[in-house]
């Protein structure tokens, strides 16, 4: 095996670190594929095309930008590619039919095995157990390095909830704090909002009223990603933050109540939000999920649902479902509460986790949030890169991929 500090015998475009793995013993053609053998006995087999579009020299990816320039499309060879190989020095190298030359790292290829993860520094989501608190980083430790930020990431991105504690009550702090990963995410209600009871409002959440657990701007066709509240006064009386983990309920439906699970799944309703300026629609099921079925997402917001244009006996099945899933989400094993304390920000992946507030008496004493929103994206490429640098001493070892209990 390499050693973790030994650089890589071929340069394969990718920053992320793949020296540590174990060396190449064999390779043995196959009709459309190539099997390689590693020291430690491990197999794989690799499409000749897949060989041939993932070559790493000059010539097929750019040595700066790291962006492909192979155009498989250009190469009459492409689809009939079966190329003379050999393992050389620990290396793989393909001789193809135009006389190219292809160099393969035996840890790069180690880590792209078709059946395995490569833990890139990125959580994958995992449900609330009962009983579940939020972690807490001290902001001090988040703005002054690389370690408390990247605790902060991996709380969010796994629990989709984590908060920020001791920070100072100064306005626009929450600007401060997103720009730190990228741009903020703006909407009809502009990059930075107040979260605060004021007259005339054009959103439940400029009230003192109560706010049910609900999801932000459903009716946009990509909602808002993550969410951050930056709490500058809290002291009139009630107004409580909820959140409910809306992948728990959903998945704890799809098992114990299928039907539910698939009327929602399968049925689009129409959202919008409406004022003197916009007039912004969509038409979305309340839950989503990919093509593998893994969940995308939850919508669920009852102020803003529109008319439900259903027949009646789809309508009365989708009630029953949609008033399921809303007595599911205020049971205590999947929602937290508590009250944010000035210079306390929550963050929370407003496509996964509902959030709610208790009404609040505005005679009893201020309270004043800030807010925005950011794209996961840009979360997701701070904390690899930060995984990245950490993986420099010790590289991530890729992992068969598994179902494990609790992750989405």
């Amino acid at each position: 095996m390499q050693s973790q500090s030994q650089s890589p015998a071929v340069e394969m475009s990718e920053l992320f670190p793949y020296v540590q793995g174990p060396a190449l013993r064999t390779s043995q053609a196959h009709d459309k594929a190539l099997e390689v053998t590693w020291d430690n006995a491990d197999t794989a087999r690799y499409s000749y095309r897949w060989l041939r579009d993932h070559c790493a020299c000059p010539e097929c990816r750019h040595p700066m930008t790291r962006e492909r320039l192979y155009k498989p499309l250009g190469d009459e060879n492409f689809l009939n590619a079966h190329p003379e190989a050999a393992v050389e020095d620990g290396v793989l190298v393909l001789r193809w039919a135009d006389g190219h030359e292809s160099r393969f790292d035996a840890g790069w290829l180690h880590q792209r095995r078709p059946e395995t993860h490569i833990d890139d520094g990125v959580p994958r989501a995992v449900a609330w157990p009962e009983g579940f608190t939020p972690a807490h980083v001290p902001h001090a430790e988040m703005m002054g390095g690389n370690q408390g930020r990247r605790e902060w990431l991996t709380a969010l991105l796994r629990d989709g909830l984590v908060l920020l504690d001791d920070g100072p009550r100064e306005l626009e702090e929450v600007v401060r704090i997103a720009e730190l990963f990228g741009p903020m995410r703006a909407t009809n209600f502009g990059a930075r909002f107040d979260v605060q009871s004021k007259p005339n409002p054009n959103n439940a959440a400029y009230t003192a009223i109560g706010l049910e657990l609900h999801s932000d701007l459903p009716n946009w066709r990509h909602p808002p990603d993550i969410q951050l509240l930056y709490c500058l006064e809290n002291e009139a009386e009630g107004g409580e933050s909820l959140f409910a983990d809306g992948f728990a309920v959903a998945e704890a439906l799809r098992h114990e109540a299928p039907d539910v699970f698939l009327r929602l799944r399968d049925t689009p309703i129409d959202f919008r939000f409406q004022d003197e300026d916009s007039d912004i629609a969509v038409r979305a099921p309340v839950i989503d999920v990919d093509d593998t079925g893994r969940l995308r997402e939850i919508r669920f917001n009852n102020w803003i649902r529109d008319t439900l244009r259903l027949p009646p006996e789809e309508a009365d099945a989708w009630y029953e479902a949609y008033l399921i899933f809303w007595q599911r989400l205020r049971e205590p094993r999947f929602r937290v509460d508590f009250a944010l304390e000035p210079g306390q920000m929550v963050a929370f992946d407003n496509r996964r986790v509902l959030h709610g507030r208790g009404a609040f008496d505005p005679n009893t004493g201020r309270r004043h949030l800030q807010g925005t929103y950011l794209d996961i994206d840009h979360l997701e490429s701070h904390l690899r890169v930060l995984a990245r640098h950490a993986s420099t001493a010790a590289p991530a070892t890729p992992t068969t991929s598994t179902n494990e209990t609790g992750v989405f």
